[in-house]
């Protein structure tokens, strides 16, 4: 045993400098030989979304199996709170009416359906619950965007809320970056 140590250390000292430094150039040179392509302009965001100034917020509801537990409350809580968080906002007067809207905001909280002991080594995950605002122009019906927040899993009954409201408080920051950007320029 103590022979054959005697010969493959010796072999594999000398073996290791030599294939690092090859691997190493290989990699560096690969990823120094390719540029990174230059970032791609911005995509238009609707005129609509960012003229709008009264918009009708619109409750969806919530999956079944989401309320008392995991999350406290009942199903129009997340509506509730979004409501509130618009309001607070000030960007858009919210109106009881849709035809008095210029957008329309429809919030729902999804459970989606998925794998249960899926082999999660393959791939596959148990779906998050998550809330998704879809914002429709009130006059062609047409949806102008989407925006969605998963919610992350918890054990305790006071993480599963504190996750709710993460989730729909990055939300709202998510629709606030949209609807605060800069509009292009035309030419």
């Amino acid at each position: 045993m103590r022979a054959l140590l005697s010969v493959l250390l010796p072999l594999a000292l000398v073996a290791f400098p030599l294939t690092a430094p090859a691997q190493q150039g290989r990699l560096n040179g690969s990823l120094a030989a390719t540029p990174l392509p230059p970032p791609s302009p911005a995509p238009p965001i609707p005129s609509a979304l960012l003229s709008a100034k009264a918009v009708f917020l619109s409750n969806a509801g919530a999956d079944s199996g989401l309320f008392p537990e995991p999350f406290s409350g009942n199903p129009d809580r997340g509506y509730a709170e979004f409501y509130a968080a618009l309001k607070d906002w000030g960007q858009f007067t919210l109106v009881d009416d849709p035809a008095s809207a210029d957008l329309v905001f429809e919030l729902q909280l999804q459970a989606p359906n998925g794998p249960t002991n899926a082999n999660k080594q393959n791939g596959a995950s148990d779906p998050l619950p998550m809330f998704k605002l879809v914002i429709f122009d009130r006059k062609t019906h047409y949806i102008l965007w989407a925006l969605t927040e998963s919610i992350e899993p918890a054990i305790l009954q006071k993480t599963h809320d504190r996750n709710f409201d993460m989730a729909l408080a990055t939300l709202t920051a998510d629709l606030k970056r949209l609807i605060s950007q800069p509009t292009p320029a035309t030419p």
